[in-house]
């Protein structure tokens, strides 16, 4: 059984093509670009360096002109692990972190506690990846696709569990609380690295959710709960409740 990570490093992976609001790292919020908004959280949860995996040179540019660290990433990576995953390869090829933290860089919002609540399950030996969740608390969520439930075993008295499963559908079926996922891990090195190299499993493709390829090849996925779900950033719309949101800090 693994020890607890020692040497965690934290990366923000970010791209400019998104669908929905392009340019979306470099918009601005409070007069800084988005993806510096996330790094200044995520250095606020102090738990290691941060540095963004950019998949482009105005993006990395953007951070490192405001006092952060960045490097740069193949913008054809399938997904933001296959983007951090070089990164760790470029940043560290000796191996020194032993833990990877990946933020996504729409959660300009997110509370540095939050960031923190996701790497503590890996203190837990036999843990590989963990993430977050959210008891669900608006009806309309338990049936709505796009709000992903993760599937939880809890430790009787504590506020995280296993994950059995992670799905688009209304589950568990039953009186008992339903949880919406937050797309927010922690990895031990190995794992991602293992995690990367497999190919995608037929139930991530059905429920396109990636984390099921962790889950159909045996890894253990531990779930953190937190008190509220982070603002993710993918329309003008959210963006004007991000800036309303940073403007009252």
């Amino acid at each position: 059984m693994s020890s607890a990570p020692k040497n965690p490093l934290v990366l923000i992976p970010a791209r400019m093509a998104s669908t929905r609001l392009p340019g979306k790292p470099l918009a601005d919020i409070q007069g800084l670009p988005m993806v510096v908004q996330v790094w200044k959280r995520a250095m606020e949860a102090d738990i290691g360096p941060v540095v963004v995996a950019a998949a482009e040179e105005e993006v990395a540019a953007a951070v490192r002109d405001h006092g952060g660290t960045a490097v740069l990433t193949d913008p054809d990576h399938p997904s933001g692990s296959d983007r951090i995953w070089e990164a760790v390869t470029r940043l560290d090829p000796d191996g020194r972190h032993d833990a990877i933290v990946n933020v996504q860089g729409d959660l300009p919002t997110v509370e540095p506690a939050t960031i923190r609540a996701a790497f503590g399950p890996l203190a837990d030996g036999g843990v590989d990846i963990a993430t977050l969740a959210v008891a669900i608390t608006d009806a309309a969520e338990r049936t709505n696709p796009n709000v992903v439930k993760a599937v939880l075993e809890l430790v009787p008295g504590a506020r995280q569990g296993r994950a059995l499963y992670f799905t688009r559908a209304t589950a568990p079926w039953g009186e008992g609380d339903l949880y919406h996922h937050i797309g927010l891990y922690a990895y031990r090195r190995a794992a991602l690295q293992r995690f990367v190299a497999l190919p995608p499993a037929a139930l991530e493709q059905r429920e396109k959710l990636e984390q099921l390829r962790a889950l159909a090849n045996g890894m253990t996925i531990s779930v953190a709960l937190v008190d509220a779900v982070p603002l993710g950033v993918d329309t003008p719309e959210d963006l004007e409740k991000a800036r309303a949101l940073l403007a009252r800090r």
